[in-house]
């Protein structure tokens, strides 16, 4: 067979030596770098390459798995072919398991000599010319003057779009902003809309030249497709179909005869079918079991199954195991148990089945797994490893898998598009999307990769099309001032200049470039809205003003929930407090329901009351805030014995008889008056239902079609608002800001009224948590001084903690100094937060203590089964995942203590001896390095 080398003439084979013999001479680090490549790099890769070579920063846009970090470690080549020993590069990453995959990755290449590693877990090799580390651990190091810096040549930001992050994304701007000029810049990001704004910025603010280099080309194409039911459709007819977001036709029939029989079926079910927001109770997505067969069926697996709740991703699983679901062989089988076993040998034995082990092994040995921020590190390793190597084909898991970590897949499947923030239920971004799906198709296993979206009435295939289709996902600052960077800032370049260097960030970038633009997107979603306004109009009425009826009602009911759960606390808490020895009251709910009597008043203090009853079964114990649903009422009184001994089986029987007398008595009249002041729903409420009801628009047949219209145009209405918000406070906000947070580190005698910072100052300049200020406030206040190493550890876990979901309750504490010293804590926040109310600030978040109990319950040795149980009152049964990543900030934290100039020297020697009985167990476990 003729190769086409050989159909080539022999000046067309002169003339491609003669290039590659210039280029070679041209960039001959790059042909050094190219066999260690092992393939032929694309346009953009050598592009981005030869720009490094000479001289030049870059910015590198491309999608998901397109191979930027080639470039990357182009830098790193870089650095240790000069002739310059001590040229170093950083590679920053912006999560740990990212960091330590790199690390892997470039010693496997280079070895262990030349590369290290810091994380908040790790520091292995730290002066080595090449390390890897968070984006963090490089900030520190720039306001702390580290000596590492020197020689510093190049730093690599891989996944530079994190920038928008908007906890975490301002780290990314400190350090771009404060790098020395000498030093290369390599920003490697997703593929975003804006990237010539955000490379104008970079050039304003590095000396030197920055060239941008883009792709838009996935070296896998990926292919569209929607899930109805049990058959699959190709969400576009073609390529060209797909570049016009044409949605194929039969795709559109179908699903629109699917919406016609669901309709039909509710006309003749009656009203009451639907369920809120409009699903028809009837309509149920295919068993995930079923989705995973179709994809294997359809030759799609290994495939990644994003839902947005890490119950769902664990539900899932156990869905699958019940359906007798099993992808993988004997041999697979064998190779997932002995990987599975290398990953958690370090873990204690007694440990395993606490941490549901063998069900989690079960479900990995038939090729199915979950993973999310709840697992064990241990165990998502474990699946990772597993999927890479192709031994795990279905993985169900959370939007976190879309950054960073390497697991690619055949097929992605996205169950919803809407996921939960944190705040609220939203759609998914095209950016969003484009981050998951960008997992599927293997660069040199797959031809090409797949996305599923699966359909639900409420998905439009439309909507579907907009999303796959849209290339407008911009990357936006989330950049602010913290009291950390204050402190740092003006201790560093003094006042005058900090402010200048943050009006030099991203942020102010954009905020003076965008107020034209943000004027134009209102009046386009004006006319949008006009749109949506004409596709919800009713012949029946105002649909308008029938959707405010809902969203009045769905407020209102929101308010009602909010205010009811801190409300009924307060009630109960203030009425168990005034309780008298004698008073007979009703316990509504739990194992003790029913009645009972004080013999014991609840006390007074920090904790909360908690009053000895003796109820008429007999028992005697302290009831609290958590057994009743509200106010306690007092029912009625009786005479409690002086010497009342509540371990008296004799005493406490002829007590409860008289509880049980008061109750016959009462039981009648009791209920009567019960049920005449029954509450029943809020009148607001009902009052708004009946209106609805009443409403011309509520008796049309296409009411939930106007609907979905409507809050669309709801949405797009708040979303305007906020624009016009925006619109009104740009110019210069980041410097007021920043003025406003040295005025309250004034006020506290973190800066002097002539801008100097002061000894506290400096504390606070090196401690690196988002309650920085309340952590320094605690140090200098003596919060945490003579507290035993267990009692440490719990009462720092509460600035750092945070409860995923809000609960009835508040948590509990353990009693004695650490109660003391949650209580002084929750003070000094209310002090802070009050200060920043007065200079219109909100950047300290209320502690939590819903930590302290498992965290006391591990320091002090308790065996791990028992601390996940302890939970709170609102996060019991705590994952293990959980419990280990909120421990080891506890660690970090702990560590920065350890070392605080405020802190006293017992309070030094408390935090070494805590650090040492947390880093325990699965605490201790480190994840392969």
């Amino acid at each position: 067979m003729t190769s086409a080398a050989d159909m080539t003439s022999p000046a067309e084979r002169y003339a491609a030596s003669r290039r590659r013999a210039a280029r070679a001479a041209g960039f001959p680090a790059l042909e050094d770098f190219l066999p260690d490549v092992g393939f032929d790099l694309d346009d953009f890769q050598r592009q981005a390459c030869e720009a490094l070579e000479r001289g030049s920063g870059v910015l590198v846009c491309a999608p998901t798995g397109a191979g930027k970090t080639v470039v990357g470690e182009f830098a790193v080549h870089l650095a240790l072919r000069s002739p310059d020993a001590r040229q170093k590069c950083f590679y920053t990453t912006p999560i740990k398991a990212l960091s330590n995959q790199k690390y892997h990755d470039l010693v496997e290449r280079y070895g262990p000599a030349q590369v290290g590693l810091l994380t908040g877990d790790n520091a292995i090799n730290g002066d080595a010319p090449v390390v890897v580390m968070t984006t963090e651990v490089l900030r520190n190091m720039l306001y702390t003057g580290s000596a590492s810096l020197a020689g510093l040549a190049y730093v690599v930001m891989d996944e530079v779009h994190y920038l928008a992050d908007r906890f975490r994304g301002a780290v990314w701007e400190e350090v771009i902003i404060h790098l020395p000029a000498s030093v290369t810049l390599v920003s490697l990001s997703a593929t975003v809309s804006n990237y010539e704004e955000f490379a104008d910025w970079l050039v304003t603010v590095r000396a030197g030249e920055t060239e941008v280099v883009v792709s838009e080309h996935r070296p896998v194409p990926l292919w569209q497709h929607m899930l109805v039911g049990r058959r699959m459709f190709d969400l576009f007819h073609d390529a060209a179909a797909a570049r016009k977001h044409d949605v194929h036709p039969e795709l559109l029939r179908y699903t629109r005869e699917m919406l016609r029989r669901l309709e039909l079926t509710d006309r003749v079910a009656g009203p009451g079918w639907h369920r809120r927001g409009g699903r028809p109770r009837r309509w149920q997505p295919p068993p995930r079991a079923e989705v995973v067969e179709r994809l294997e069926r359809a030759d799609l697996l290994p495939a990644i199954l994003f839902i947005f709740s890490r119950a769902g991703c664990d539900a899932a699983v156990a869905q699958c195991l019940a359906a007798g679901l099993r992808l993988t062989s004997a041999d697979e089988r064998a190779e997932i148990r002995r990987i599975a076993q290398a990953r958690v040998a370090g873990i204690p034995g007694e440990d395993l089945s606490v941490l549901g082990y063998w069900e989690w092994l079960d479900g990995l040995e038939r090729g199915v797994a979950a993973h999310h921020a709840g697992m064990l590190p241990a165990f998502k390793e474990a699946v990772e490893e597993c999927f890479v190597r192709g031994l795990v084909k279905a993985v169900f898991a959370t939007e976190t898998l879309s950054l960073g970590i390497n697991m690619p897949a055949r097929c992605v499947v996205l169950e919803r598009l809407v996921k939960f923030n944190g705040e609220a239920h939203v759609d998914l971004t095209p950016g969003e999307y484009t981050q998951l799906t960008g997992r599927a198709g293997r660069r040199g296993i797959d031809v090409e990769g797949h996305a599923v979206v699966l359909w639900s009435p409420e998905v439009d295939p439309r909507h579907v099309a907009g999303l796959a289709s849209t290339r407008t996902y911009p990357l936006r600052s989330s950049f602010r001032p913290s009291y950390n960077m204050a402190v740092n800032l003006v201790g560093t370049v003094g006042t005058q200049q900090a402010r200048d260097l943050l009006e030099s960030s991203f942020a102010q970038f954009q905020a003076d470039r965008s107020v034209v633009g943000l004027a134009r997107q209102v009046q386009r979603n004006v006319d949008t809205m006009q749109t949506y306004g004409d596709d919800a109009a009713c012949h029946h009425g105002d649909f308008d003003e029938y959707f405010a009826l809902r969203v009045a009602i769905a407020d209102r009911e929101r308010a009602l929930a909010r205010q009811g759960v801190s409300q009924r606390r307060a009630d109960a808490v203030s009425s168990l407090e005034r309780l008298r020895i004698g008073d007979v009251i009703r316990v509504p709910q739990g194992r003790r329901a029913g009645l009972a009597v004080v013999v014991e008043p609840p006390g007074g203090g920090f904790h909360e009351p908690r009053p000895l009853v003796l109820t008429q079964d007999r028992w005697a114990g302290r009831l609290g805030p958590a057994d009743f649903t509200g106010p306690v009422d007092v029912l009625d009184r009786i005479r409690v014995p002086r010497n009342f001994n509540p371990r008296s089986p004799g005493a406490r029987r002829d007590l409860a008889a008289q509880v049980s007398a008061t109750g016959h008595d009462r039981h009648g009249a009791g209920r009567r008056q019960r049920n005449r002041g029954a509450p029943g729903e809020d009148p607001e409420v009902a009052l708004l239902k009946v209106e609805l009801r009443q409403h011309p628009c509520h008796r049309c047949p296409d009411r939930e079609e106007h609907a979905r219209w409507a809050e669309r145009k709801h949405r797009l209405q708040r979303d305007t608002d906020a624009l016009r918000a925006k619109v009104a406070g740009r110019t210069g906000s980041l410097a007021r800001t920043f003025d406003q947070v040295c005025a309250v580190l004034t006020d506290r005698g973190y800066l002097t009224p002539q801008g100097e910072v002061t000894a506290d100052g400096r504390v606070l300049a090196r401690i690196w948590t988002e309650a920085d200020l309340l952590v320094a406030e605690c140090l200098r206040r003596g919060v945490w001084d003579g507290l035993a190493p267990e009692e440490l550890a719990a009462a720092v876990s509460m600035v750092l903690y945070e409860s995923r979901r809000e609960g009835d309750e508040r948590a509990s504490v353990p009693r004695g100094a650490t109660a003391t010293a949650v209580e002084s804590c929750a003070k000094l926040w209310s002090e802070i937060a009050a200060d920043e109310a007065a200079h219109a600030l909100a950047l300290t978040r209320e502690p939590d203590p819903g930590f302290v109990w498992p965290m006391y319950r591990w320091a002090r040795g308790e065996p791990l089964a028992r601390v996940l149980a302890s939970g709170n009152n609102y996060d019991a049964d705590m994952p293990a995942g959980d419990f280990v990543r909120w421990a080891r900030q506890v660690l970090d934290l702990l560590s920065q203590i350890a070392e605080a100039a405020a802190a006293s020297e017992g309070t030094r020697q408390a935090a070494r001896k805590a650090i040492g009985a947390v880093n325990r167990g699965v605490l201790a476990y480190q994840t392969g390095l």
